[in-house]
């Protein structure tokens, strides 16, 4: 069977949950690209119906859990980015060091094998540690997206264009196709973030006028 022909008969079995899912999942992607806060209650909402499509659909309890942790997430997210700012202002795009880099890169491979230890001994999934690499370091980008880090798109970009291939390998063609979305929103995302930054950056250092 052809790429597209996988594709076609994938998308012929997508319930209209699964689309809402996906639909309110790409939106809040798209959103958060161009830095709107309202990014978080399209986030909350794909994740709340993912976590209960989980447990009471597929019978996925992990990923459920792993769900019901971005939903609280959303929420931490909405109330950052409204008031984690100074003076309880909108939080403003940062950059993390590299010393926080290196925290986030030796945090990332303990939680891999952590994880890909878990995920092989009890879950049946095919590629424990490649899956537990997406789910780490998924989580560590959404805390720096949380906190509107510039870099988080980076680790996005990894993320999703590796999952890509993780997906690919089970067959998903339909997932790897959207994760490829994720991938160019994640690279549109941060040229958006780079550029709001310069210019946030630009309007501070810039001379009063008299």
């Amino acid at each position: 069977m052809t790429f597209f022909e996988t594709l076609y008969q994938q998308v012929q079995t997508q319930t209209p949950l699964d689309w809402v899912i996906t639909f309110t999942a790409l939106v809040y992607v798209f959103l958060a690209a161009r830095e709107k806060v309202s990014c978080w209650y399209w986030g909350i909402v794909s994740c709340s119906l993912w976590a209960w499509a989980d447990f009471f659909k597929y019978n996925l309890w992990v990923d459920g859990l792993l769900q019901l942790f971005y939903v609280g997430m959303g929420f931490y997210g909405l109330y950052s980015w409204k008031y984690g700012g100074s003076g309880r202002q909108d939080l403003s795009i940062s950059r993390i060091t590299r010393r926080e880099h290196m925290q986030v890169l030796l945090a990332g491979a303990v939680f891999t094998v952590v994880f890909g230890w878990v995920f092989d001994r009890y879950t049946p999934t095919s590629y424990p540690y490649p899956d537990s690499f997406v789910t780490a370091f998924s989580i560590l980008a959404t805390f720096m997206t949380v906190r509107k880090k510039l870099e988080s798109w980076l680790y996005w970009i990894v993320v999703d264009f590796l999952a890509i291939f993780l997906f690919l390998a089970r067959d998903a063609v339909l997932v790897a196709s959207v994760m490829l979305i994720y991938t160019v929103v994640a690279v549109i995302g941060f040229i958006t973030w780079r550029r709001n930054f310069a210019a946030l950056k630009k309007s501070v250092n810039r001379p009063p006028a008299f």
